[in-house]
């Protein structure tokens, strides 16, 4: 039983920027889709739609900064703790970045068609962007407690 809680105590540690990172991964990449649709559908803005298709990156940086912040000696007493901040905390930026990802390709979507609606655009992608860094503040405070 101790190997087993061990583990998971490691895989909580890395478990908040492996998810977050592949939330990001995803997120970028469905917004960097549109980017690139975009792109070959106007004649500039080329530099608005590869900025925007980059916001779920960010979440692999709190993923990070979360695992920098658990990482300490697993033990049996502090690894249910490790394991359920780390995981919990990787699974709410994986999907912030996967959901930030489809509302960054429909504001990419959107400026294509009307660049002056640039800032309303990003709006739903700046509010889910708050939902992670309440995550991300909160698992801080967790942290420290262990």
């Amino acid at each position: 039983m101790t190997e087993v809680l061990l583990i998971l105590g490691w895989v909580g540690v890395f478990g908040a920027m492996a998810l977050a990172a592949i939330g990001s991964i995803i997120g970028c990449a469905t917004a960097g889709q549109a980017a690139i649709g975009a792109m070959v559908e106007s004649d500039g803005g080329y530099g608005r739609f590869v900025g925007v298709s980059a916001l779920p990156s960010s979440q692999s940086i709190y993923g990070i900064v979360a695992m920098l912040t658990l990482a300490r000696p697993v033990s049996e007493a502090n690894a249910p703790a490790l394991f359920a901040i780390g995981s919990l905390t990787g699974l709410a930026l994986m999907w912030s970045a996967l959901r930030q990802g489809e509302a960054c390709a429909s504001a990419i979507t959107a400026i294509r068609e009307k660049p002056d609606v640039l800032g309303l655009a990003l709006a739903p992608a700046a509010i889910i962007e708050g939902f992670a860094v309440f995550v991300f503040v909160f698992a801080l405070f967790l942290a420290g407690t262990v």
